[in-house]
């Protein structure tokens, strides 16, 4: 051991440059694990420290059970106030709301929490808790969104959907759910706002925990204020990057092997002397090891204290991509140094990895012959006989690769064609860039050199000769971007192809707009505007009640009945190419609902629970649920309610945007009710589609941003490896302009090799994912995410680049020949 310890020393003392180049990308895999880390705290804290609080005073809390079908009502609260000792019963209630933030109402209701003065819930950030009446606080995500801050002007919808003023006066702690509003109001606004109040729990001074819980009946669960509090907050947001990080983590050990392989290769004859003088096997290797772990160990601590670093712009790329508040924790603030446990963390696991990425280079550079290490690399040649088993393996991969898919495409719209699919996928890249890398790398550097020297000049054949040279070190430099390229464009063409599939096969009629009340109120006199534009072909008012319909045994089902005038709603439907003889006081069920209670076109059928009592009428047909907007139930009667909702359908070459600016100028006073058009509503499916692409991009960004490192790492080992070359060439008059172009033309071709070729895989395995599921429609993605996706990967390539290229340009001409 002290000789392996001695041999170590001397190598930092002799190279230190080289022997921490392994290192890099251990750094920047770490960084992104700490980061992933310390951003996942920052947002399970912001969670915890906005999720409302038991105020002081209170001894117990009644909440349903979990999965429970019960919750806490009027007459739960009067049966726990009778329990001997208790002294005061608070509810804990929230209501709907609309706010009126950009003049209108949105389709994303708020909820808000009815707070009582001295017993606040709602923790702030911003500001103070909201008075009873007139003031409201918003959640810190609607608060960025629309640029709110305590003092800011506001408005909300009355019962009767009039607008009243408020004032924002504080900004709460806890962020949105899926961007829906959360706010907190007083009791006096929440009167105003209307509506039933939902009771979420009970709030119990006094009284003995075990009698509160008989009162309050079977379905509900008594806690006491303490093990309330106690309570986490819900982690799901913690695990969100984790996965990603640990990607780039595996990411970083792929590339440090692959740098480790090529530092033991250029001191293969210092090795070799060793050997000469005598020095065992064993030695080396744990000189070598030994030198790996205290170059893990360096990279660890170097990589923990970027962690913050990188967890702060990753929480700002989050709030600039609208990421942040789709999870619904904006401007967060993670600690830019990590906790002690976190540093341990990140030393340990670097160390640990950086032994692991050693062990086999290290070994495979102590088996090699002491009079074959003393030919140098550059005159190295792979023994044939191993050259010709990897190609063999590699074919009979891709073979056995393309049998599976095969077989997948055969037994399409099973679930085995999925596994077999999948598992084509894996095999494939194995064979193609696993083992056939140091051919399939080259050859396509090879086809990009081509092209770019048609513009670039001969700069780029060089470059691509020089990924040529070292076919192994390219191909697993390759290997991560080709696997980070796969995966995004899969993800982004199946989401998208799968999409448009649905909308060109959809069969399903459905209305062209839908208008409707935010908050189910009646349209009353709004009903005229929406209804008699000139883009309307046709149109019915539909007059909604929910009621509930028992089934034959005897469970309650949740049923929406809408009554419409039976002319206008054949003309609808007409339009909508469904033909039915729809008369007064008959029926036309949704289809699931027919299903559901039996029900045929013909026969009788009873509706319980409506406004003057049950009905029954003859089913005169189905349709499907979406032509009737979700509605259960239509009964030719206009009278049976207020109109709640009118389905439109468009004439052709209607502007689907000019009639929702139109309806909307005309309803200036019903600032309430929403126009949904179609195209709408598949607008805001395709930025859901959007940001779920660019999560994808930006977390596997991390994995890109580790093998970009081993672009950098693999152009420094060129160019030291290349110095008699790089003299010579500045000798016949290559300028360091020449000389750095070359360098960068080099990471410019790995990166696209990679961004490309794992481009064409990911598409290639999606469209054969689809073939699998019996289905077919031209690749379609959101193609900006990906643009942009794939422009960065190349411009950190060449950033990456950078340093290589200027140690490149600086070789001096005499003293880079005159290098041994």
């Amino acid at each position: 051991m002290p000789t392996s310890l001695r041999l170590a020393v001397a190598e930092f003392r002799d190279r230190p440059g080289r022997a921490v180049l392994p290192g890099v990308a251990l750094v920047v895999g770490v960084a992104c694990l700490l980061a992933g880390l310390m951003l996942s705290d920052a947002m399970v804290r912001a969670a915890s420290d906005g999720a409302p609080v038991v105020p002081p005073g209170v001894d117990l809390v009644v909440r349903a059970e979990p999965y429970s079908d019960v919750e806490p009502d009027q007459a739960t609260a009067d049966r726990v106030a009778a329990v001997p000792g208790v002294t005061r019963v608070r509810q804990v209630r929230v209501v709907g709301a609309d706010l009126l933030l950009d003049g209108r109402a949105s389709d994303r209701r708020a909820q808000a929490d009815v707070e009582v003065a001295g017993a606040e819930r709602v923790p702030v950030l911003a500001g103070r808790s909201p008075g009873p009446d007139g003031e409201i606080a918003v959640d810190r995500v609607t608060a960025h969104v629309h640029g709110l801050e305590p003092g800011s002007a506001a408005r909300v919808a009355d019962a009767a959907g009039r607008p009243v003023d408020v004032v924002v006066r504080g900004v709460t702690k806890r962020g949105s759910v899926g961007e829906d509003p959360l706010i907190v109001v007083g009791e006096g606004l929440a009167a105003r706002l209307g509506g039933p109040p939902r009771i979420l729990s009970l709030h119990v001074t006094g009284g003995d925990a075990a009698a509160v819980r008989q009162a309050a009946g079977e379905g509900f669960r008594v806690d006491t204020a303490a093990a309330v509090s106690a309570e986490r907050p819900n982690r799901e947001l913690a695990v969100v990057l984790l996965p990603f990080s640990i990607l780039a983590l595996a990411t970083s050990v792929f590339v440090a092997s692959a740098t480790y392989r090529a530092v033991y290769l250029q001191r293969q004859r210092h090795t070799a002397l060793l050997r000469c003088l005598g020095a065992h096997r064993g030695s080396l290797v744990r000189a070598n090891l030994v030198e790996a772990l205290v170059t893990g160990a360096v990279a660890g601590a170097v990589g923990s204290v970027l962690g913050g670093s990188v967890a702060w712009l990753l929480a700002r790329l989050f709030d600039a991509t609208g990421l942040s508040a789709v999870l619904g924790a904006v401007e967060l603030s993670p600690a830019l140094l990590p906790a002690p446990w976190q540093l341990v963390v990140g030393v340990g696991t670097a160390v640990a990895l950086s032994g692991f990425a050693a062990v086999r280079p290290s070994l495979a550079a102590s088996l090699v012959s002491p009079l074959a290490a003393l030919r140098t690399s550059e005159g190295q040649t792979p023994d044939r006989s191993v050259v010709r088993r990897r190609r063999v393996l590699g074919l009979v991969l891709v073979v056995l690769a393309a049998l599976m898919a095969g077989l997948g495409l055969l037994a399409q719209g099973s679930l085995a064609a999925i596994f077999l699919v999948l598992f084509s996928g894996i095999t494939a890249v194995f064979g193609l860039f696993g083992v056939l890398g140091p051919v399939v790398v080259p050859g396509l550097s090879r086809v990009f050199g081509s092209v770019a020297a048609r513009f670039g000049g001969a700069q780029w054949k060089l470059a691509a000769a020089e990924v040529r040279r070292v076919p192994q070190r390219s191909a697993s430099v390759a290997m991560p971007l080709l696997l980070a390229a796969a995966m995004v464009t899969f993800f982004a063409v199946t989401v998208g192809s799968a999409q448009r599939l649905e909308e060109e096969l959809s069969t399903e009629p459905a209305p062209d707009a839908v208008v409707v009340d935010s908050g189910g109120r009646a349209l009353g006199g709004d009903v005229g505007a929406a209804a008699d534009r000139p883009e309307v072909a046709g149109s019915v008012v539909l007059h909604g009640v929910r009621v509930e319909q028992r089934d034959a045994e005897g469970h309650g089902f949740p049923t929406q009945v809408v009554g419409a005038d039976p002319a206008r709603t054949r003309a609808y439907l007409a339009q909508r190419q469904v033909q039915v003889d729809l008369g007064a006081g008959e029926l036309l069920l949704s289809d699931r609902y027919a299903e559901r209670f039996g029900a045929r076109t013909g026969e009788a059928f009873t509706v319980e629970g409506l406004p003057g009592g049950a009905r029954t009428g003859r089913v005169a047909g189905t349709v499907g649920d979406d032509l009737l907007d979700g509605a259960d139930v239509l009964v030719a009667d206009p009278g049976l309610a207020p109109p709640t909702k009118v389905l439109v359908a468009f004439a052709p070459g209607a502007d689907p945007a000019a009639y929702q600016a139109a309806v909307e100028g005309a309803l200036a006073d019903s600032p309430t009710v929403l126009v949904n058009t179609r195209v709408a509503v598949n607008a805001q499916n395709q930025r859901y589609l959007d940001l779920g692409i660019t999560m994808m991009v930006v977390l596997l960004g991390l994995s890109v941003a580790v093998a970009v490192t081993g672009i950098g790492t693999a152009l420094t080992i060129s160019v030291q490896e290349r110095r008699k070359e790089l003299a010579l060439r500045r000798a016949l008059g290559v300028t360091k302009g020449g000389i750095q172009g070359g360098v960068l033309a080099e990471a410019v071709l790995l990166a696209l090799v990679g961004v490309l070729g794992g481009g064409v895989f990911g598409l290639v395995y999606a469209e054969l994912t689809m073939a699998s599921l019996g289905l077919f429609a031209w690749p379609t993605a959101a193609l900006r995410p990906l643009l942009v996706g794939g422009a960065g990967v190349v411009v950190l390539a060449v950033l990456a680049a950078l340093g290589p290229a200027r140690g490149a340009a600086r070789i001096r001409p005499a003293a880079g020949l005159a290098a041994g």
